[in-house]
């Protein structure tokens, strides 16, 4: 059976022309070499394969050594990691599809197990995560409390920001995907409980969002604001976020960057705050809309989030772990694949490009159907919902 669905007409926004209304959230797989930050070689088909996503949005890539955050975790600031995203990018362009590298910093979320030289992590002030351990070389370990930037570096990581995103475009994205949400380094900066700072980026709610805006700006004038994207998931209190007033702050950061017509804003709704209905009128560009919480987002509630408006574009991260091709795996009304949760952050090719399409998913031996929704487990005990709908799948 066809299905007509929202989520498979085409989208021409202001700068994003689209196959579909369907985005590939953000979603780390520790695949890349530990040691150069060069994607792995099958990053490129695992890629190509969801290609037929509307856009992609990759897994999250560190734009500076400070910003890594965990084992496998790519980079985009040598000629080495250019060179492995640009096998990515032409397989997904060969393949007909859009993608846009996300540029993620991860702040505190960090430890000297990952970093060079078993550097301190850095955070805009000397906030520790106190009730969640954090993944390393060496298994689960507490959190250590960050080292506070410096106004210098704070101004050296926008630099850093715009530099990858250059790198970037040289590797053949075809845009950025700044990544502000999920408890990471600009989300830091944005909230009053990680962010004590006294200097010009901390104190008033004008002195929080300065970072933010600082890094979108710089990156808009690196690369051009039409290929420029900034995602946020107000009030998420993952990774020890609090935010006293969600409304307030994320009000004004969008009214801010409105005027700067980037390629769109990506809103990740999650906690008491409804920031999809109070953002979407606030915003003239495109807007992608991504639920996240303890089951995946479905079909039917990214359609009727478009059907009210909230959103232009739908991202979906878990469904597209085993589910390659999504898009026709909607229009047919077809099984689900749920992924495997076990392989989600090990290396290799299993649990990363041997998910069938869904027309030979039935002679696949290793992975079992469900119908309409998966069934996934609840949300991990790190709370890392780093760029999807999941905490399972990291960015």
């Amino acid at each position: 059976m066809t299905m007509t669905s929202p989520l498979l007409l085409p989208y021409e926004g202001p700068h994003l022309t689209l196959r579909n209304r369907i985005a590939m959230a953000p979603m780390t797989r520790n695949r890349a070499d530990d040691a150069t930050g060069v994607p792995n070689p099958l990053t490129a088909e695992y890629y190509a394969q969801r290609a037929t996503a509307g856009l992609i949005v990759s897994e999250g890539i560190w734009p500076a050594a400070l910003g890594k955050g965990e084992p496998g975790v790519p980079g985009l600031t040598t000629d080495a990691q250019v060179a492995g995203w640009r096998a990515v990018t032409e397989a997904v362009h060969a393949a007909g599809g859009t993608i846009f590298a996300q540029l993620w910093h991860v702040g505190r979320m960090s430890h000297p197990l990952t970093l060079p030289g078993r550097a301190t992590p850095v955070a805009p002030s000397a906030v520790r995560i106190e009730s969640e351990t954090i993944h390393s070389v060496e298994g689960r370990v507490p959190h250590v409390t960050p080292r506070p930037m410096t106004t210098a570096e704070v101004e050296e990581t926008v630099t850093d920001f715009a530099a990858a995103a250059r790198n970037a475009i040289r590797a053949g994205f075809d845009g950025v995907e700044v990544h502000g949400a999920n408890g990471y380094l600009i989300q830091q900066f944005l909230a009053e409980n990680t962010n004590h700072r006294t200097d010009r980026y901390g104190g008033s709610r004008a002195g929080r969002l300065r970072f933010a805006l600082d890094v979108v700006t710089a990156v808009a004038a690196e690369i051009g604001p039409g290929r420029v994207a900034l995602r946020i998931s107000p009030d998420n209190p993952e990774n020890e976020i609090a935010e006293q007033d969600p409304k307030g702050t994320y009000r004004a950061l969008v009214d801010s960057l409105d005027p700067l017509g980037l390629a769109y804003l990506h809103i990740i709704e999650r906690g008491a705050y409804e920031a999809l209905a109070d953002l979407r009128p606030r915003w003239s560009g495109t807007l992608i809309g991504n639920y996240n919480g303890p089951e995946p987002t479905s079909r039917q509630a990214a359609e009727k989030a478009l059907a009210a408006g909230l959103a232009d574009v739908f991202s979906f991260g878990r469904l597209f772990v085993a589910n390659p091709d999504l898009p026709a795996r909607f229009a047919a009304d077809a099984d689900l694949t749920p992924h495997i949760r076990s392989l989600l952050h090990k290396g290799g090719a299993k649990g990363y490009t041997d998910y069938p399409p869904h027309q030979d998913a039935h002679t696949h031996p290793s992975h079992h159907r469900n119908h309409a929704t998966t069934r996934t487990p609840a949300i991990a005990s790190e709370g890392e919902a780093g760029g999807d709908d999941t905490s399972e799948a990291r960015t």
